[in-house]
């Protein structure tokens, strides 16, 4: 009996000892380290093509920095399939695109809102230096940047920031490129292919323009009247909601100032109030409902109602 019960405590300790070898094998494991953002994309082979792009236009040390940043990172894949050389674009270029995928605070996925939300990038190629727009839709878990770009995986944390890889190299985009990435503008972007003028590639010059832009229900709910238009009158209204040779922003607008057309020599007046109002040419209110969407040519203010010139 006294024999078993030594064996039954020598069979005890042998356990605490493996217990204590064990957590002490544990505790000397080396914990992986906190990385930053560009620690991240050195370190994984799919950024190869994103470093030696960063490091070419000396962007490495701007996103070594405090931040936050939130970077969206396309794969060496996602520059492949965008088909254009890199040693072919300049330096200027090449850091404009690169800033488009970053913005200046840290967004996780699960911070972005649900639906259509425009966010500021880093990349200042629009008109007055002014920093560029980009779109970016929440469905579930789905996450799409200007129309077409998907997040395949988010959330790498950074101790400066958050990367979220993306499958293709975003580019910035000009006001038809806006229109045309988001599809709240199908009726507009279709509406500008009909009308004379070929307006789809006037606003794709170099402007700058301030577009103020009707949604879809706008269209919807005058679409007997924009049915019985000729494509000529169709222009006039159009042209009717831009205004050529200036950026103008939100903080550029003045309460009764008169604005001068595309469609001369019809103007409309801006009201601002509790909310900003447009009074067309025949006395009726459109509300804007959005302002600053900065593209690389223009500014893009969204109206809820068509603005009516009155020559049509």
């Amino acid at each position: 009996m006294k024999k078993n019960f030594l064996m039954y405590n020598f069979a005890i300790l042998m356990a605490f000892s493996f217990l204590f070898v064990a957590c002490n094998n544990d505790d000397d494991d080396p914990q992986p380290q906190p990385q930053s953002i560009v620690e991240i994309a050195a370190a994984d082979a799919q950024f190869s093509t994103l470093v030696d792009a960063l490091t070419r236009v000396n962007l490495v040390s701007v996103l070594e920095g405090a931040g936050p940043f939130t970077v969206f990172a396309p794969t060496n894949a996602a520059f492949d399939a965008l088909g254009v050389d890199l040693s072919t674009i300049s330096d200027e270029d090449l850091t404009e695109i690169l800033l488009y995928h970053v913005l200046g605070a840290e967004v996780t996925s699960g911070q972005i809102q649900e639906g259509q939300t425009y966010v500021t990038t880093a990349a200042t190629t629009g008109p007055d230096d002014n920093q560029l727009s980009m779109l970016i839709e929440k469905a579930g878990t789905a996450v799409t940047i200007n129309g077409d770009i998907s997040v395949s995986t988010p959330d790498l944390d950074a101790t400066n920031g958050v990367i979220h890889v993306v499958n293709k190299v975003i580019t910035p985009l000009d006001v038809v490129g806006h229109a045309a990435a988001n599809s709240a503008f199908t009726s507009l972007v279709g509406a500008l292919g009909q009308a004379d003028g070929d307006l789809v590639s006037v606003l794709q010059g170099d402007g700058p323009f301030t577009v103020f832009a009707p949604v879809n229900d706008a269209f919807t709910a005058i679409q007997s009247t924009v049915d019985g238009l000729t494509t000529e009158q169709l222009a006039k209204v159009l042209t009717y909601h831009v205004v050529a040779g200036a950026n103008v922003r939100s903080t550029d607008l003045t309460n009764g100032q008169v604005v001068s057309t595309v469609n001369t020599p019809t103007t409309f007046t801006v009201n601002l109030g509790t909310t900003v109002t447009i009074t067309d040419a025949n006395g009726d209110e459109s509300t804007v409902v959005l302002t600053d969407v900065q593209a690389t040519n223009g500014v893009i203010h969204v109206l809820n109602k068509v603005i009516i010139p009155n020559n049509l």
